[in-house]
């Protein structure tokens, strides 16, 4: 197997000192523009690449940084990764991505593996409640930021980026209200998620605060936040009494799939049921009926979580102090929410 080629083969190569070569990476302004010219040279004829454990050795920060995501197959999860990695980049740093399946016993493997590994930090978004991984980060002396977490009330000592969801609840079931409706469902996930819980809270709140009792709010809780969940949930609503005229679903996905299981029971949307879905991914705005959704943001989550670690990572040791992010979610409004509208008349249908 070939070696693997060091800095001192590249000092060879141009005739120059190890010194010079580092000068070259490191301070390239106090080394005479024909040496360096010479060095860059050597470089690219020999394939040089810079050893990040050796950059670490020398005190520098590692360029690298983890991203710890629930889930990669979900559009939200990825517009977080997307946002870290533009930012990241643009820093000059470069990202790992894992996944942790909504699995604390595996997202604590995944982090086991990073705290072997000369890291600059950790973004991560927790499958674990209890919050023992932060305990683990920080032994191993490994920054991180948590994204998608809201840490105002001091229990957690991190910088973090949240989206306020209580706000965003409150925003989509305002929004219905506003469109005349007084008969609303809450199509829900996972009752550990907390952006769930925060949801549910604003949606009583407006609901409250218009004077209609929080027992009005009828909920139906799915096992996972996906299309297949939010298809069944859309299919058991035919039949139901007093069915709601309108569905705030926890994320996009439940939505999309409620708007599915809806066309397959013959109810209309808008018409019939109005459907608000939440994260405003790329695929809402092209559904068969274009979906209302609250925009949460997250490529803004992703980037700003990188921006908060580079700044902890870059501030002498005690001078950094913890900041918590709190983004205010937009509504996004289309056709699955439009005023409802009578049936157009047929030729035939006698004049009313």
């Amino acid at each position: 197997m070939k070696s693997r080629v060091g800095i001192a083969d590249v000092a060879r190569e141009a005739h120059v000192s190890i010194g010079t070569v580092s000068n070259v990476f490191n301070r390239p302004e106090i080394v005479a523009v024909p040496t360096r010219v010479r060095v860059l040279s050597a470089i690219e004829r020999l394939g040089y690449v810079r050893s990040e454990n050796a950059r670490v050795l020398r005190g520098q920060p590692s360029r690298i940084i983890a991203v710890l995501v629930h889930d990669l197959t979900n559009p939200y999860c990825m517009t977080l990764v997307q946002g870290a990695e533009e930012a990241a980049r643009a820093a000059g740093l470069a990202v790992l991505v894992y996944t942790s399946a909504r699995n604390a016993t595996e997202e604590a493997q995944c982090l086991a593996l990073l705290t072997e590994h000369e890291i600059r930090g950790v973004l991560i978004t927790s499958a674990d409640t209890s919050n023992s991984f932060m305990a683990a980060l920080e032994r191993a002396g490994i920054p991180f930021v948590l994204m998608d977490h809201d840490a105002r009330d001091g229990s957690t000592q991190a910088c973090s980026v949240a989206i306020d969801d209580v706000a965003g609840g409150r925003l989509a079931v305002q929004h219905l209200l506003d469109g005349g409706h007084r008969t609303i469902g809450f199509i829900s996930g996972p009752q550990n998620l907390a952006q769930v819980g925060q949801r549910r809270i604003g949606a009583l709140e407006a609901l409250v605060h218009a004077g209609i009792p929080a027992t009005a709010l009828r909920e139906w809780v799915c096992p996972t936040m996906t299309v297949a969940a939010g298809r069944n949930a859309g299919r058991n609503l035919l039949g139901i009494v007093n069915r709601p005229t309108a569905l705030f679903c926890a994320n996009d996905l439940l939505a999309l799939g409620v708007l599915q299981g809806l066309r397959e029971t013959g109810l209309r949307v808008p018409n019939d049921v109005a459907v608000i879905g939440c994260d405003d991914i790329e695929y809402s705005s092209s559904a068969s009926v274009p979906l209302t959704s609250l925009q949460r943001v997250g490529r803004t989550v992703g980037a700003t979580a990188v921006r908060l670690l580079e700044a902890e990572t870059t501030l002498p040791g005690g001078e950094h102090n913890h900041v918590q992010v709190v983004l205010i979610p937009e509504l996004a409004v289309r056709s699955s929410t439009a005023a409802r509208t009578a049936e157009p008349r047929r030729e035939h249908d006698p004049v009313k």
